[in-house]
Formats: C-alpha cells, structure tokens, sequence
C-alpha cells in the first residue's frame, strides 16, 4: 500500500469522513510554506489594499480601517495543488463581496483578480468571490497572520487549491473579462477545483 492510500485509510480511522479529502491528496496537521519571492515587510501604516477596476468607486483601506469592517470566522479546510490538504484551519477577515458592494459592483465585472506583492495575480470567476467563504483575512487560528503565511492579509478561497488565495495581498480588481494570473501563466489550470484534480492546462 503507497503512502497516498495510508494517509487515507488514517483519515477515516481518525473519524474525519474521507469524502472531505480530495482526490490525490495527502492530510497533514502541518501548514507548508511554499512561496514565490521574499517574505516582505511592512513598517507601520505602510500596507494597504485598492479595490479598483469595474466599481462605481474605487477605494483603498489599511489595516486598521480593514479591521473595523464587519467580519467572520471561518472553519474550513484547504488544498494545496502541491497534494497536501490540512483540515479545520480558522480564519477572520471580511468578506469580499462586502468589499466591492463597498465600491459599488458593476454588473459587467463578472471577473476577479487578486493582486499581491511582487505582481503576483490569481484569476478567478466573479461568483466564486461572492461565496460566503471568499474573505480577505487577517487572523490565522485566533492570532495575526504570520507573514510566511501571508500576513498582514491574504485572500482565502478554500474550495478551490490554494494558490488561489495569492499571499500578501495589496488589491482586488473587479474584471469584465478573464485573464490569467500567475501561475495561470505557468501552467496551472485557469479554474483549480481540488475535488476534480484541476492542477493544470488540460486537467
């Protein structure tokens, strides 16, 4: 038996239902650190986020405003296209639909990028942000985010692999059109459903 097989036969002994575990994937209690680039800093003050493109009014938030927002929490799970899947990870931020309803949605923009440091971008369906569980966040597991995990803010959408949740994030732009983000460009699927393997062009 391989070690994809073991970890789930482990899955379901712990009492986890094995359907929440996504093709070719493997559970771990650990949270990898895969990135592109330098971890960077910010001094005080200096992060912010734009919510621009199709809206009736663009605007930028720093921390601070961000944090006075309305928010949630949120228990989910999450799946890395590199074939590791942690389970119940718990977030805060505000929703994203909350923001660009801030900004004034046109109906046009029925597209997103995530736009975040050193020109990172992920593309994504406008109705995949509009998702209950789509937030900007700020809070891993009841504390700030550590930056090799993206903090101060990172965007999450955890029903798709998670280079669709881009670390550091600085802006998201509302799209009447789709265009591949980062990895998209690399060879990555445009859409990225763990449950349907989607790593890459053609999956």
């Amino acid at each position: 038996m391989g070690f994809f097989d073991r970890n789930r036969e482990k899955v379901a002994e712990s009492g986890y239902e094995p359907s929440r575990l996504p093709p070719g994937q493997y559970l771990t209690e650990r949270f990898p650190i895969l990135h592109v680039g330098e971890v960077p800093t910010y001094a005080p003050g200096e992060w912010s986020l734009r919510v621009f493109g199709l809206v009736e009014k663009e605007f930028t938030l720093d921390l601070e405003q961000l944090r006075a927002l309305p928010s949630v929490t949120l228990t989910t799970d999450i799946h890395c296209v590199t074939k590791w899947s942690k389970f119940d990870t718990v977030w805060k931020g505000v929703r994203v639909r909350d923001l660009l309803a801030t900004a004034g949605l046109k109906p046009e923009a029925q597209f997103f990028m995530g736009h975040a440091e050193y020109g990172y971008t992920a593309n994504l369906p406008m109705v995949d942000v509009m998702r209950d569980d789509a937030l900007v966040v700020y809070e891993y597991d009841g504390a700030e985010i550590d930056p090799i995990h993206g903090g101060p803010v990172r965007l999450l959408i955890p029903h798709l692999y998670f280079w669709k949740s881009p670390k550091w994030l600085r802006g998201i732009e509302a799209r009447a059109t789709d265009a591949p983000g980062f990895w998209e460009q690399n060879g990555y699927h445009m859409y990225g459903d763990p449950f349907q393997e989607q790593r890459f062009w053609g999956d």
